[in-house]
């Protein structure tokens, strides 16, 4: 869609507006799973815009159906409210030098004010999305193991409506059209231990767990697609002079085809079984779990992505960058509905707590939410 004058001027008028609800938005603490602060602050922002009918519903999305009804094939746009980051006291942040600087900034919350203010625009002009429901959604659990809790949610009360799909997450120079699945285990095994001296020979969990590891690191991953795994995570023992009962860690495979990903998790369960055949009590939890996209329409996305590719063009004047990556289109995708992940902003170093958004980037930013919402009006 391309904007028109009154559009642009609002946008224009409001960019400053837009400004500080980011700097008030993103200093509110929101570990996945804990995006209470957040989403209760997000629903009443949207009220006091004159939005009717907001809801918060069970895995703390902040919901927003405009022009919704049980027989309406439904839209979604959502952006994430959860950040990488523990803290649960106000989050720091400092502008300098032309940026925004604090954990989380860019991914999403530069996104989810991308979203905040075109629904503003929707409930202060009173209009109806023309043929489809339009569904926006703040939305939780897109972090680590929030395990797409938000997304999941929505495609299991909205599947059988939604038609199309977009998650405002990351910059504005790529999108990603190609879902990266993942398995994420918890690995925890358990010995005898003992007396480092008196009971010398006793089995110690940290070595059977890093023989463990080893073989699990000498697997070549397979040539169809990209496959990646990774122990993130190691944990364990007593003390020096401890023959250590217990040791855990965290391991996940990635790729962005099916049939690889089996491939992994056969290896990583075969490698299980080898150690348990030698007596040693090896637990295994599934913490994370992000599907691939099947049967998706190749016609209808291919006609979402020239869309997306169009407003980058227009407000960001660069060619789009096509991606496959690990975001809450997984879960769409994983059903066959058409979906993109794409930004709203430019910025630099997310997931660390030197994340920074660049102030200059948020008005094109702006546009680029304005034309891929109201395209449906």
């Amino acid at each position: 869609m391309e904007l028109t004058k009154d559009i642009l001027q609002y946008i224009d008028d409001h960019k400053q507006e837009a400004f500080d609800l980011l700097v008030e938005l993103a200093q509110i603490p929101a570990p996945s799973n804990q995006e209470e602060k957040r989403a209760a602050f997000i629903k009443d922002w949207l009220e006091k815009q004159g939005a009717e009918g907001v809801y918060i519903d069970e895995a703390l999305n902040v919901i927003w159906p405009v022009g919704c009804t049980e027989s309406d094939a439904i839209a979604v746009y959502m952006a994430h409210t959860d950040v990488v980051f523990p803290d649960l006291e106000p989050l720091p942040l400092k502008i300098e030098d032309g940026w925004i600087c604090c954990p989380g900034v860019g991914d999403d919350t530069a996104n989810v004010v991308a979203l905040l203010m075109v629904a503003k625009y929707i409930a202060e002009n009173k209009i109806v999305p023309k043929e489809k429901g339009l569904l926006l959604v703040a939305n939780s659990g897109e972090e680590g193991l929030g395990n797409l809790k938000g997304s999941r949610k929505i495609v299991e009360d909205f599947g059988k409506q939604i038609v199309e799909f977009t998650s405002f997450d990351g910059g504005g120079s790529f999108a990603v059209n190609k879902a990266v699945g993942s398995k994420r285990y918890k690995v925890t095994v358990r010995t005898e231990g003992g007396h480092s001296y008196s009971r010398f020979g006793n089995r110690n969990a940290i070595a059977y767990l890093s023989s463990l590891i080893s073989a699990l690191y000498d697997m070549k991953v397979p040539e169809k697609g990209k496959t990646t795994y990774n122990v993130g995570t190691i944990s364990g023992g007593t003390s020096v002079n401890t023959i250590a009962q217990h040791c855990e860690m965290l391991y996940e495979v990635r790729s962005d085809e099916l049939d690889s990903l089996k491939l992994m998790e056969q290896h990583f369960m075969a490698a299980v079984e080898f150690y348990r055949t030698k007596g040693i009590d090896v637990e295994v939890e599934l913490v994370g779990d992000r599907p691939c996209a099947a049967n998706v329409d190749p016609v209808q996305q291919k006609a979402l992505q020239d869309r997306v590719a169009g407003y980058i063009q227009e407000y960001y004047g660069q060619e789009i960058k096509f991606t496959s990556g690990s975001t809450d289109c997984n879960i769409p995708f994983s059903v066959g509905i058409p979906s993109i992940c794409y930004g709203c902003y430019e910025g630099k170093g997310g997931h660390t707590r030197e994340e920074a958004v660049k102030i200059d980037s948020l008005y094109p930013g702006l546009k680029v939410a304005f034309a891929s919402i109201l395209y449906h009006f």
